[in-house]
């Protein structure tokens, strides 16, 4: 007997997708297209990661708040700047862009002497252990990285899912994915907000998540056209409903962790935990009302022998419960 019986969502739903397969994939070239558009004429707010600045060391008496750090930066005329501990709590490493522009000795040395007078208080006062200059070249290096990071990702994923499903599913799903990164992405842009690593690892994360549930219910679409004598239309429909509850679960379940580690983590996290969970709610809908709609579409339309299970899986597939 079930002492708790919460259902958030219904294990028998008969909602009907495909019928609003155009509109939700139309729904979802237009954010992306428009996505597309901000970041080509609008371009991202690039944090020191990319762009380079000022760094400056601190080391304090005791051990300071980071976020009250970062908060009289900010008054004394360095929004954004940031700030991280490096290694023990009475030591901080803090970047920011000069607010002349200078890259010289001298310019270096007055910002630094700006940062420790704004940084220190009167019960934590701090000593400056180093300061330097990081170039827009290390930034460069970081952009460049990233772009490879994404592009073995994509390759990845595609190569796993032409080689577990078929050549349609693994395109399919790599749009509906890269759909959920420019979308996000286009939002940070439309927004201001600072474009740093941890957002750039917070993009990342949304591509793993979105192609987590878009392979679960691609499974589903396989098993189920082994099992059910159905047109291919019905059985899409009919996998997405299966995976419906775990879909929402999952997501809701995920969606809560990192709201958590936005409210607790800190001005540092919040472009990433920001990234994610709108990532979240993009990667959820798009599995959900693209990715298996996209298989009726053109030249990713399936077939029953598309859906059929490849000869070296029937066995594999016998054995499951």
């Amino acid at each position: 007997m079930a002492l708790f019986p919460l259902h958030l969502i219904p294990n028998n739903t008969r909602i009907d997708f495909m019928r609003w397969r155009m509109l939700t994939v139309g729904f979802m070239a237009v954010l992306m297209l428009a996505s597309v558009g901000l970041i080509a004429t609008k371009g991202f707010n690039y944090a020191l990661d990319f762009t380079g600045g000022t760094s400056v060391e601190l080391l304090f008496e005791k051990p300071a708040d980071v976020d009250a750090v970062r908060d009289r930066l900010e008054e004394a005329g360095y929004p954004g700047a940031q700030v991280q501990t490096m290694g023990t709590a009475t030591d901080l490493m803090i970047r920011l862009q000069p607010k002349d522009g200078g890259t010289d000795a001298e310019a270096i040395n007055r910002t630094a002497d700006e940062v420790l007078a704004a940084a220190s208080s009167e019960d934590n006062p701090a000593t400056i252990k180093g300061r330097s200059y990081v170039g827009p070249q290390v930034g460069q290096d970081l952009a460049r990285n990233g772009i490879y990071a994404i592009v073995f990702v994509v390759l990845g994923f595609l190569i796993y899912i032409a080689f577990r499903f078929e050549w349609k599913f693994a395109v399919s799903a790599i749009i509906t994915t890269l759909g959920d990164v420019l979308i996000v992405a286009g939002w940070f842009s439309l927004a201001g907000r600072e474009f740093d690593l941890t957002l750039l690892a917070g993009l990342l994360t949304v591509m793993g998540f979105s192609i987590n549930d878009t392979i679960v219910v691609f499974d589903r679409v396989r098993e189920n056209f082994r099992s059910m004598r159905a047109e291919p239309l019905e059985i899409l429909n009919t996998s997405i409903n299966q995976t419906l509850s775990r879909t929402i679960i999952t997501s809701v379940v995920a969606f809560l962790t990192v709201l958590a580690l936005y409210i607790y983590g800190g001005g540092s996290l919040e472009g990433m935990s920001e990234a994610m969970m709108i990532g979240i709610v993009i990667g959820t809908a798009s599995s959900i009302l693209v990715a298996c709609p996209l298989l009726t579409i053109g030249p990713l339309r399936v077939s029953k022998q598309d859906l059929l299970p490849k000869a070296r899986d029937e066995e594999a597939l016998a054995r499951r419960p």
